[in-house]
């Protein structure tokens, strides 16, 4: 199985782009900041999370995410791999939204 859920805050404008042909679907690219339950000295209190959302997802996204917005998604982990412009191989890992909310109030 393979599921993950995550809380954490966007850290900047979800990126997105439609896609091409005869029904555009939208992809939107956003990295949410989790917080570490337990922090040690000299290490990061949040871990970076690409996340990315597709269809009516995406849109949603685009449409009432902002910076610094506290959200929850669930979907899963999905990894891959690409040769960049230098001819170096180039390994990433996401989370692909199955599901988004909000996990504050809007006066918050």
């Amino acid at each position: 199985m393979n599921k993950v859920i995550l809380m954490g805050r966007l850290v900047k404008e979800p990126e997105v782009r439609y896609s091409q042909g005869a029904e555009p679907i939208a992809v939107a690219r956003y990295t949410l900041a989790v917080n570490r339950r337990f922090k040690r000295q000299g290490e990061p209190e949040a871990d970076f999370i690409n996340c990315v959302a597709f269809g009516k997802t995406g849109e949603f996204a685009e449409k009432y995410f902002h910076q610094g917005i506290r959200i929850v998604v669930s979907g899963r982990i999905q990894t891959g791999s690409y040769t960049n412009r230098e001819g170096q191989k180039v390994y990433t890992t996401e989370v692909v939204v199955e599901e988004q909310e909000f996990a504050e109030s809007k006066n918050a």
